[in-house]
């Protein structure tokens, strides 16, 4: 049976009511959520982006139950991965067994603003693959040291570990991400239904380890009002080909939202409050070999959504 989650969305969220949607979505009966780690939100209208582990720290104190992951981390240009691992040990460590290190390669629109350069993609899919490695490398304990082709450590330990190491998951929107995640991850993420990486997942490594979707949808009890909200907040999502991994600024995606076609964008996305097409499209995911799906809700309507969600989706997957 798939597993429903929620997403986080820090983005356009403070980090009190994100804690605070934790804590709604543990009992309303909610699987498990996934928290986006930004720098920068997408567009300026979003208006949040606070720091995710801090965030983190909040909502372990807060549910007791909930599984949660980063959706995803980048491990490779704007924070080190010897601190990732770090981060990560600790807030496994606060919550015990419950914890996901989603990882992934990046934006640019976060990983550039300490001046460094932006690689182009095949770049970044080996460097996240050696920073995976350094990250369980230190999850083993004792001091280690290791020069790679992109990181170094010296003399390196990590004193706080978890009894229970969390799995890593590698978020992948191309064929070479998704045998890199194959090979070298314990389970994968995609932005949106992509049913071709899902097979190539499983046939380089990936069989029998989780695959998790995102799927975006927009609940208002008026049709028109939530697509409206779906273009307002969320204009990237009619953007194609990688384009969002390589924009660098807020300003610049506000720019290109300006040449997108609404109607086109919400076509795309389920928006209102019938719920048997919220339904209808978590089926979409499972039949293309997801069993993770988890929903994010566009724009500020978040409490009416996840009581709609307790009521009238959650209990179809139960």
């Amino acid at each position: 049976m798939v597993k429903i989650g929620y997403k986080l969305s820090s983005e356009d969220t403070h980090p009190l009511n994100l804690v605070k949607y934790a804590e709604m979505v543990e009992e309303a009966g909610f699987s498990f959520a996934m928290i986006s780690d930004h720098y920068h939100p997408w567009v300026n209208k979003q208006d949040q982006s606070p720091f995710v582990w801090s965030t983190l720290g909040g909502i372990s104190q807060a549910t007791t139950n909930l599984n949660l992951g980063t959706a995803v981390t980048c491990p490779t240009i704007r924070v080190h991965p010897a601190i990732v691992a770090q981060a990560a040990a600790t807030t496994a460590s606060m919550m015990p067994g419950r914890f996901m290190l989603g990882v992934g390669s990046g934006e640019n629109l976060n990983e550039h603003i300490l001046g460094d350069h932006w690689p182009p993609a095949p770049v970044r899919i080996a460097m996240l693959e050696e920073a995976v490695k350094i990250i369980r490398m230190l999850w083993q304990g004792d001091i280690h040291n290791f020069k790679g082709k992109y990181y170094t450590i010296e003399n390196t330990r990590i004193y706080t570990l978890p009894a229970e190491l969390p799995p890593i998951l590698m978020s992948a929107d191309g064929e070479e991400a998704a045998e890199t995640a194959g090979r070298i991850s314990d389970g994968l993420i995609t932005p949106g239904i992509k049913e071709s990486l899902v097979k190539i997942f499983k046939n380089t490594g990936g069989k029998g380890k989780p695959c998790y979707a995102e799927v975006s949808v927009c609940w208002a009890d008026d049709m028109d009002y939530a697509r409206k909200i779906s273009y307002d907040y969320w204009p990237i999502l009619a953007n194609k080909n990688g384009l969002n991994w390589e924009i660098p600024t807020p300003k610049y995606f506000e720019e290109l939202a300006k040449m997108t076609d609404p109607d086109s964008l919400t076509r795309e996305i389920v928006c209102g409050n019938d719920p048997q097409s919220h339904i209808d499209e978590i089926n979409k995911f499972v039949k293309a070999g997801y069993d993770h799906v988890f929903i994010h809700q566009l724009g500020p309507y978040q409490e009416g959504f996840i009581k709609f969600y307790e009521e009238e989706v959650l209990p179809e997957f139960q």
